[in-house]
């Protein structure tokens, strides 16, 4: 018998991750339902993505809240750690691609997309939750159509009657290329992103989620159904896990960073004098 074997009885099969742990069973408010591709889907219902999500934003709008309540000039430390990361987002992204006057505009759009993302991404490394809730396309898609449409709001009230004809038709190319350009200038700019902030976001989140489960799951097979000498390997997946946890926080920061500044990078070309 082999040594990795285990002795005496034949180990539970390792399960690993699948794309159905994003689509849990809904638990609450089940009716009423809608037909959707053939299925009768729950249209409030509320499964443990939902949860997450709820969970997230409380926490966030708590946060802010006992932070911000009694502001004081000289700052206590609670007023400092919301301060610092409120200071961030406005001097770090929104004034300085947009300048303090249109920064102060779109600041409240930029600093919710910021700290929206950030706490949805977190909810995917925190015990007991363990899955982003921008790991599923609802939140992405709603966070990109909310930097698109404050994208055009800027453009079409800066630059009215000028903004999709300078956007679409370049100044300085000869118009026979209008013919090349146009469309792709078109597909670039009114297609393209709301698509690839959507897919950029999502993605990185549900990846990441699937490799965790697969270290862990891993590690409790290695360890505690495979036997032999199998669980040496479990400290190898355990030591993965917990080095891909700590790029996992790195990860969440980072799209939440990406999200912002795209959306402010965005305004900023509708905002340019050329529109």
């Amino acid at each position: 018998m082999s040594l990795l074997a285990s002795a005496g009885s034949e180990p539970e099969p390792f399960h690993p991750p699948s794309i159905s742990e994003f689509f849990p069973q809904v638990f609450l408010f089940q009716e009423p339902t809608i037909a959707w591709l053939g299925e009768e889907d729950p249209i409030f219902g509320i499964n443990r993505i939902m949860l997450v999500r709820f969970i997230a934003a409380a926490v966030l709008i708590l946060v802010f809240v006992l932070g911000t309540r009694r502001m004081r000039i000289i700052p206590t430390r609670a007023q400092s750690l919301v301060e610092l990361p409120l200071g961030f987002v406005r001097d770090g992204i929104a004034y300085d691609l947009l300048g303090e006057k249109d920064g102060k505009r779109f600041l409240p759009i930029i600093t919710t997309i910021f700290f929206m993302v950030l706490a949805m991404n977190l909810t995917g490394v925190i015990p007991f939750l363990n899955i982003a809730g921008t790991s599923v396309i609802g939140v992405p898609l709603v966070l990109a159509l909310v930097s698109y449409v404050a994208f055009m709001w800027a453009g079409i009230k800066k630059h009215p009657g000028a903004f999709f004809k300078n956007a679409l038709f370049p100044s300085g190319v000869p118009w026979f290329l209008y013919i090349i350009v146009t469309p792709i200038e078109f597909v670039s700019t009114f297609v393209l992103r709301p698509i690839t902030l959507t897919l950029r976001l999502m993605m990185n989140l549900f990846v990441g989620h699937l490799l965790l489960v697969l270290f862990f799951a891993a590690t409790h097979f290695f360890m505690f159904s495979a036997g032999g000498l199998f669980p040496l390997l479990g400290v190898g997946t355990l030591a993965f896990g917990f080095a891909f946890t700590a790029f996992e926080l790195l990860v969440s920061v980072l799209q939440a960073y990406v999200f912002a500044i795209l959306t402010t990078v965005y305004i900023q070309l509708a905002l340019a004098e050329e529109h």
